[in-house]
This record gives C-alpha cells, structure tokens and sequence, in this order.
C-alpha cells in the first residue's frame, strides 16, 4: 500500500507543471495569432493607403503641370475651340467632343454584342461549344491595341470607305435632318470608324463580365421561372437581369473608361484633325490621341495645356466612376422595393 500511495502522490504532484506548460503554450500562440493578425491589418492598410498616395500624386502632379494653361484661359478652355500651337492659344472642347462621341459610339454598339454573346454563352450555347468560345472571346482582350490600331488604319478603313461610307453617303447624305451625319469625304476614317474600333477593343471585357455574373445567377431561380412556363427571354429579363444589375453595370463602366482612355487604336483612324467633327465621317481627335500626336515636341505652354488635357480625362473618368457607384446603388435599392 505504501508503494501505490507513493505512486499516486507522485503522479499527482506531476499534474501541476503540466498545465502550467500548457497554459503558457497557449498563451504563446494566441500572443502569435495576435501579432500576426495585427501585423496583416497594418500591411493591407498600408496596400490600399499605397494606391490613394498614387492617385493623389498623379493628381498633384497633373494639377502642378497644368496650372500654367488654367492661369491663362481659366475656364474658358473648356469650351474654347482653338488649338494652336503657333498662336499658343489652346482650348479643350475639340478633345472633349471626339472624345465623348467615339466612346458614345463604341458603348452604342459594343453592349448589345455584348449583351447577346453573354446570354448564348449562358442560356442558349452547347456545352461542347462553350468554354472554346468563351475563351476566343476572352483572347480578344489581350490584343495589343497598337495591333487594332494597325488592324484599322490597313484594313478596316479601306473596307469600310467602300462598302459601308460610299453607300451610306449615297443612300441617306442627301435626305434631310439626318443627311449632316453622313457627309464630309469618305477616307474611312473619322469619329465613327474611331467608335467602331473602339467598340471592337471593349467588347471583349463588357462580355465576359456580363457573362461572369450571368453564370452566378443560381440554378434553382433558372429552373423555377423555367417550371412556371416562361420563355428565355423571360427568365432572363424578369430572374437573370434584376439578380446580376450590378455586375452588368459595372462591366459596361468598365469598357467606358477602356474607351475613353485608349490611345494608338483611335490615334490610328480618328483622323487626328484639331477641328469639331460636321458628320460622323469627318476626322476629329481625342484627348489621348492628341498627347500621343504632341506630347513629345510640346514646350512651355503647349506642354502646360497637355497636361491640362491630361487633367480632364482623369476628371471624366473620375465622373464615369461615380455615376456607376450611383447607378448601383439605385438598382440596389430598386431590387429592396
């Protein structure tokens, strides 16, 4: 009995520094998890502090080199007309126009291609046929746009003087109201041929996020509408549309600020003319063209109204951005009523 009492005092006597070593072991790592878990919150902060520090330079430093333009014209460069180098009198409005009427002209035409290719590749396409498809479409996002450029100027715009200019002109140039639009000589080049190849770079990037968020619509919500006898078009417009608004709208923001900052493809067909465009024929310029025409030979205040251009296109797209977040939120809230 002595030997088994001593036994069972020793085992007892063993239990304390057991949970000692436990309990401070714990310790230790909820001291680690702590510190790593602090040590993350500091470092993705300091990620996303990095990219505001970066948009706030690009802004002081576009506001810095443009300032010697606004000191001059003040606000009249906005709407001003004249762009001459010589005269050094500069004004934004032509810029401006070719800008905002070929990315017009390329949402015109690239949504609904887009729009159309999301719901074949989401409702309508073989599933043989599907990710072949899919990923054809999604290569076309990764072509240089200097190779749209080349693309436009050596073989879309003879074809489209011939085929589409030519008849158009003949057919509608004389009619009245409209006849203006389709004037001016036909070179095929100009705002449209601009907005027809800037369609063709966006359409890419608008479908497969309209087709991305069209594949997260649940299945269970397809087959119901389907069960209650609706047709495709039904499902779509009264399931699939209301449930993904938000990523449909994001992904045409998102091909308006390729647009309206792409250079080489416009600079390419646009026609590079520092005049408002009469027709959609006539040649025109846009705020990137215009840089990548000028940037390099501009001094002194010509370089300063560069700059100033360079100012307004980060303000568009800065409004762009903010009429999506505006835009979201109403269809967040029309989808609560």
């Amino acid at each position: 009995m002595n030997t088994v009492t001593m036994a069972l005092d020793r085992a007892h006597r063993s239990e304390p520094p057991a949970k000692v070593d436990s309990s401070s072991r714990m310790a230790a790592i909820a001291r680690r998890q702590r510190w790593q878990d602090a040590l993350f919150h500091r470092g993705t902060q300091a990620f996303a502090l990095l990219v505001l520090a970066a948009m706030a330079g690009v802004l002081a430093s576009l506001l810095v080199a443009a300032w010697p333009a606004f000191q001059k014209f003040g606000l009249e460069f906005l709407w001003t007309v004249d762009w001459d180098p010589v005269q050094e009198n500069f004004g934004a409005a032509i810029a401006i126009a070719g800008t905002l009427s070929s990315a017009s002209i390329a949402l015109i035409i690239a949504v609904p291609l887009a729009f159309g290719i999301a719901l074949f590749l989401t409702e309508n396409c073989p599933r043989w046929l599907r990710r072949p498809l899919g990923t054809a479409i999604e290569l076309l996002a990764a072509v240089p746009s200097i190779i749209y450029g080349m693309f436009g100027l050596f073989v879309f715009a003879p074809l489209f003087a011939d085929f589409v200019q030519t008849p158009l002109q003949r057919l509608l140039g004389g009619m009245p109201l409209i006849g203006w639009a389709f004037g001016g000589v036909v070179n095929g080049m100009g705002i449209l041929a601009a907005g027809i190849v800037l369609a063709f770079m966006v359409l890419p990037y608008i479908a497969a996020v309209m087709r991305d968020v069209f594949e997260t619509v649940p299945k269970p919500l397809r087959e119901s509408a389907y069960g209650l006898g609706c047709t495709t078009w039904e499902v779509v417009r009264k399931v699939v549309l209301p449930y993904t608004s938000k990523g449909v709208i994001g992904g045409v923001m998102l091909g308006l600020g390729r647009a309206l900052g792409e250079t080489m493809a416009v600079t390419f067909v646009i026609g590079n003319a520092n005049r408002l465009p009469g027709s959609l024929f006539a040649p025109g310029t846009s705020i990137a063209s215009a840089l990548a025409n000028e940037f390099g030979e501009a001094v002194d205040l010509h370089r300063s109204a560069l700059f100033a251009l360079g100012l307004l296109l980060f303000v568009i797209t800065f409004i762009v951005l903010a009429l999506t977040r505006v835009l979201v939120a109403h269809a967040e809230r029309a989808k609560g009523n």
